[in-house]
């Protein structure tokens, strides 16, 4: 007859270290299941999930684990794997073992692999979100519908932006030569944000015209600076440029009395 007790931990082997004070038997003895590895987080943003194992107690039978102290992978159930994509920003990292990573088969078309990647993440900070995938001749777009768009964006687009930036390095993690872009979009916000942007930089070029005065916008990612820089690239009045280094760099509107007209990325 078998006996099953389930203890947490910050990771496994915190949570080793609970069953073998419990049961007062040495960590290398006891027969153990791990039911989750835990996971720190999407970016240390959401999805915090403790280290869970279930330890089987026999009464006649002789305790058995890998050299590692972890379950030969044959023992995992589907189950038990599948709750390790809470792990996954951990998975892919350029740290992690390539033993552990072979506990997952990842599909080579990028296209596929990005889909993969951008699921669990999601995964792990909301449900009930879907991948729809577009493609062309110089990019790859993924739009999420469903779920907690609020969290998956984050404030000012920044975990979208921290999400985009995962999914691309993954995906081009193998094609240094032929580099392909990614674009990760939360049910249209990126679009929305290009119009307000717009909108915004017209306003301000206006102003600037007006008072004969620079204008700063302030802190913003480089996707929002060169969709300010676009917008204003074909008005003679003013130029944009942007001053300052990662993420204290800036956007600035200046008015000119030239026809010229330069644009700096």
């Amino acid at each position: 007859m078998t006996t099953s007790f389930e203890f947490e931990g910050k990771n496994i082997e915190k949570a080793l270290e609970k069953a073998s004070e419990e049961f007062n038997i040495p960590k290398d003895r006891l027969r153990y299941d791990i039911l989750s590895y835990g996971s720190s987080g999407i970016f240390g943003l959401a999805g915090t999930k403790k280290a869970r194992i279930r330890v089987n107690l026999a009464q006649e039978s002789t305790p058995f684990v890998s050299e590692k102290g972890t379950p030969d992978k044959e023992d995992l159930t589907s189950s038990e794997v599948a709750d390790e994509s809470l792990t996954v920003s951990e998975e892919l990292s350029d740290d992690v073992p390539s033993s552990d990573q072979q506990l997952y088969t990842f599909p080579e078309n990028p296209l596929d692999l990005g889909r993969v990647v951008l699921q669990r993440i999601v995964d792990a900070i909301t449900t009930d979100a879907k991948i729809a995938v577009e493609e062309d001749s110089d990019r790859i777009m993924f739009n999420v519908v469903g779920g907690n768009a609020a969290i998956l964006i984050g404030k000012r687009g920044q975990t979208l932006e921290a999400i985009q930036s995962r999914v691309e390095k993954v995906v081009n993690k193998h094609n240094h030569n032929n580099r392909i872009r990614v674009e990760v979009d939360i049910q249209g916000y990126l679009e929305t944000r290009r119009v307000n942007l717009e909108r915004m930089a017209a306003r301000l070029a206006e102003k600037s015209k007006r008072i004969r005065k620079p204008i700063s916008l302030g802190q913003m990612s480089a996707h929002d600076r060169r969709i300010i820089h676009l917008a204003l690239k074909d008005d003679p009045e003013v130029k944009t440029k942007s001053r300052g280094e990662g993420y204290l760099r800036k956007l600035v509107i200046f008015p000119q009395k030239s026809s010229g007209k330069r644009t700096y990325l």
